[in-house]
């Protein structure tokens, strides 16, 4: 009896606890809703002292963009371009292909977005194709699959129209489709055996899949790395009080562009997006094989100094 009374009063408290973290969560949509009327009202003040409270504290994830959102339209309403600026960032980061909808924003908060988008989607695009190539040199072929998807879909975007039609985002297309195709093929599940096999058959073979060209590294033998003609960094934004550090992979192509670039080490949230969308005006003479160019992967350094 002791025992079975002692149960009881754990599952009693277990069902206390879910009921007081379901009345969090109720609680902070609550917040959401609050936030969403006040600006509807123009109390842009108001709304942004909720917003922040619910930033600054524990909130489910799919909330992470809707409170960047609105707080992004508040800081604009308000007149702080700077901070909204950043609220932009944080949203196109969560959900990239996020755009205001033209019945709840005015003009100016559309383009306050479109040009955070033109800026931050080549960088995010090449970095995701990066993450993509490499679940599908793991044999990962679903991630790698649904994350070309994601690619070609980013290319399409309006926003980056211009940028896709040049290189590296150019040829990212071209290589996240043809990824894209073999990853999906090579997740699909194999076809049912028939019932009965029928008598075989001669049929005449098709040509072999060409598989993309390798990635050359400076450990491979009889590789001459490319040779730098511009690889500039971006200065670091503000003032720097400590030393930092990361590391930047990119894949040199036939060409001698940056085919795709990938921040291994982050500096910071800022500074890589600024590196990244600089790797695209970098140039070698590429990297050859007994005098044959060929793509190359290479490891950048990045440090930085405190400012004097």
């Amino acid at each position: 009896m002791m025992l079975s009374f002692r149960f009881g009063r754990l599952s009693g408290i277990i069902v206390v606890m879910m009921l007081a973290a379901g009345g969090i969560v109720i609680a902070q949509d609550g917040d959401l809703a609050q936030a969403r009327d006040l600006y509807a009202s123009a109390a842009y003040e108001d709304a942004l002292s909720v917003l922040n409270r619910l930033r600054s504290s524990d909130h489910p994830a799919a909330q992470a963009r809707a409170i960047e959102q609105y707080r992004a339209f508040c800081l604009l309403a308000l007149g702080r371009s700077a901070d909204a600026e950043q609220a932009i960032e944080a949203v196109v980061v969560a959900e990239p292909s996020y755009h205001p909808s033209n019945a709840d924003v005015s003009p100016r908060v559309r383009s306050a977005f479109t040009d955070v988008r033109r800026r931050m989607l080549p960088g995010i695009i090449q970095q995701k194709y990066a993450q993509s190539k490499a679940a599908f040199d793991k044999k990962d072929f679903a991630t790698a699959a649904d994350g070309f998807k994601q690619v070609l879909a980013a290319l399409a975007d309006p926003d980056v129209a211009a940028e896709a039609a040049q290189p590296p985002l150019s040829d990212l297309r071209t290589l996240a489709g043809g990824f894209e195709e073999l990853s999906a093929k090579a997740a699909a599940p194999p076809p049912p055996l028939p019932a009965a096999a029928p008598a075989p058959t001669v049929a005449a073979a098709s040509p072999p899949r060409q598989a993309p060209p390798r990635i050359y590294a400076s450990e491979d033998a009889g590789v001459e790395p490319p040779v730098t003609v511009n690889q500039t960094l971006p200065m670091y934004p503000g003032q720097v009080t400590m030393p930092r550090t990361g590391r930047l992979e990119i894949v040199i192509n036939e060409r001698g562009m940056v085919e795709s670039a990938a921040m291994t080490t982050s500096v910071s949230a800022a500074y890589d997006t600024l590196a990244l969308n600089a790797v695209r005006t970098w140039r070698y003479k590429p990297a050859t094989m007994n005098g044959v160019p060929i793509k190359f992967r290479k490891v950048v350094q990045i440090a930085i100094r405190p400012t004097s």
